[in-house]
């Protein structure tokens, strides 16, 4: 069946699997020999990748794995990532993406909360994953990928003492597919469920509706596989129109992205806000050692700052294009168009979803006026494992709320304002952290910045900003805040100020780059700190 980039409603293929959908129909469709998947070790086409995908249900039956247990995969972005992510859905078996940046103690949480049969662990996150693992009573053992010590299977081993292809398990289209831990800004981690039919709403929604991917694309995201937005930039979307994705294990830095941009001629690259405006303070980061064939940047995970987006554009001669999305949908439904790009807004709802803003009495707000966003689609999860009451909270109906602010102007764009759980009032007016932080992004010193909540001597609440230079080395004096402070000002509001500032190293974020602003609300302010 080649349904190209039309979207067939998910009633009329109640059996369906999505691993056949996105593996076996590119080869069916002649694109055996095509590459599918690059990474710094090897590249594999179609056609391997069904080979592989197809052995996986024979390897987790060998273990024990029966249809519906889950495995863990805790994987760097390598090709074995599509190769065991889509063998087990293919097997009607639920991988579970985790973070590759945890403690053991993290991993144990996730490992004890998911119940995993096995765990799928790249080598160099074997000892922490193994420190996790002891005494679990669901885990019956680890297999390690890409080498590793004997002691423990290998995943080339197994692979290869599988003799035949299996067939594909007899799945429906509203079972669950696959996990994604949510990125934990606000807390622990939630586990949530996406079905099999999932992945093709996305693909043809965002991808081919919206971003307009092409079969002759090859694609480089920054942003990992663990999450949603990695997932959807790096697999789904590509396989959906048989493009070519480049992956890259490591931690992405300037120096080593502008590596991969040169090396690899990507036509797509992803990444979000904080990885833009790190490549723009590196001097080295110029337009002629990147990628000739680039011919669309795209951001998530936060918001972009305006400057940020400008500066690109000016430097780099490409706009980048600002998308939202969430764990809970799965990708983006709300994104600027590609080739109309207005900087500070997050654009206009992707064809196919939904969108409303209500208030806190849950009735629907009108243009130019702020309430939460709620979404409608088909990527939407089914639910939070083992989260009742917070499934409820979320998954109302139809409708999913995001947790997120936003200004609808009449024209249908959406603005973003902040996270419900992150506004305060200042002098009985309503403070975004968001506005507070592009305000001081803005400045040619700050890199990076965030705000929350804070009280002062009367009990009052203020805004208090921690502040990343640029240049570690720079001053952290009276002087420079004073000249933020009335930066602040003069950019947004002489109400908003930030009447603390922590000068610091770095900020507390999740693997996908938000900002963890609830672990900065009870900091310890240093010797660095200015105030008034």
């Amino acid at each position: 069946m080649n349904f190209g980039c039309a979207l067939v409603p998910m009633t009329t293929l109640r059996d369906y699997n999505a691993a056949v959908d996105f593996v076996d129909r590119n080869v069916l469709e002649g694109r055996g020999h095509k590459t599918a998947f690059i990474d710094p070790a090897r590249n594999i086409t179609y056609a391997e990748l069904l080979e592989g995908v197809a052995r996986v249900g024979a390897v987790l039956e060998r273990f024990g794995v029966e249809r519906e247990n889950r495995i863990a995969l805790i994987l760097l972005d390598t090709v074995e990532f599509p190769i065991l992510f889509w063998g087990a859905i293919r097997a009607g078996i639920v991988p579970v993406l985790l973070n590759t940046r945890l403690t053991a103690d993290q991993y144990r949480y996730l490992l004890e909360d998911s119940r995993a049969k096995l765990a799928f662990v790249s080598t160099a996150l074997l000892p922490v994953v193994q420190e996790a693992a002891k005494g679990l009573p669901n885990l019956k053992d680890i297999i390690v990928v890409g080498g590793g010590p004997e002691s423990v299977p290998r995943l080339d081993s197994l692979l290869a003492g599988v003799n035949e292809q299996a067939k594909p398990a007899k799945t429906c289209a509203d079972e669950v597919a696959y996990w994604l831990y949510s990125s934990g800004t606000t807390g622990m981690p939630k586990g949530v469920m996406h079905v099999h039919s999932m992945p093709r709403a996305a693909a043809t929604l965002a991808g081919c509706g919206r971003i307009g991917i092409r079969e002759d694309d090859v694609v480089f995201s920054a942003a990992k596989l663990f999450f949603s937005y990695g997932l959807g930039n790096a697999i789904i979307c590509p396989m959906w129109v048989g493009a070519t994705s480049v992956l890259y294990p490591e931690r992405p830095t300037p120096q080593t992205v502008f590596e991969t941009l040169r090396g690899y001629q990507p036509t797509m690259f992803y990444a979000v806000p904080t990885l833009y405006a790190a490549i723009l303070a590196d001097s080295e980061c110029k337009r002629e050692n990147g990628s000739g064939r680039l011919r669309l940047c795209f951001s998530a995970g936060e918001p972009l700052p305006a400057h940020v987006g400008e500066m690109w554009k000016a430097r780099f001669g490409i706009d980048i294009v600002n998308g939202v999305g969430s764990t809970e949908m799965g990708h983006l439904f709300l994104t600027n168009l590609p080739d109309a790009v207005e900087y500070g807004t997050s654009g206009i709802p992707i064809k196919g979803y939904d969108l409303r803003l209500v208030d806190e009495a849950d009735n629907e707000v009108g243009d130019d006026e702020v309430g939460e966003l709620l979404v409608r689609g088909d990527s939407a999860a089914s639910g939070y494992w083992n989260q009742r009451e917070r499934s409820r909270r979320t998954f109302q109906g139809e409708w999913t709320r995001t947790g997120d602010k936003y200004l609808r102007r009449p024209d249908g764009v959406y603005i973003y304002i902040g996270r419900t759980d992150d506004m305060f009032k200042v002098s009985g007016i309503w403070v975004s952290p968001f506005e507070v932080e592009a305000a001081l992004i803005s400045h040619e010193s700050v890199l990076e910045a965030a705000v929350v909540p804070a009280e002062d001597p009367n009990g009052l609440i203020k805004p208090r900003a921690f502040v990343v230079l640029k240049d570690n080395g720079a001053r952290k004096d009276r002087a420079l805040y004073e000249e933020l402070k009335v930066h602040v000002k003069r950019e947004i509001g002489p109400w908003k100020y930030p009447r603390w500032i922590e000068f610091v190293d770095g900020l507390p974020k999740t693997a996908s780059g938000k900002i963890q602003r609830f672990l900065l609300r009870n900091w310890d302010s240093e010797k660095g700190g200015r105030h008034d």
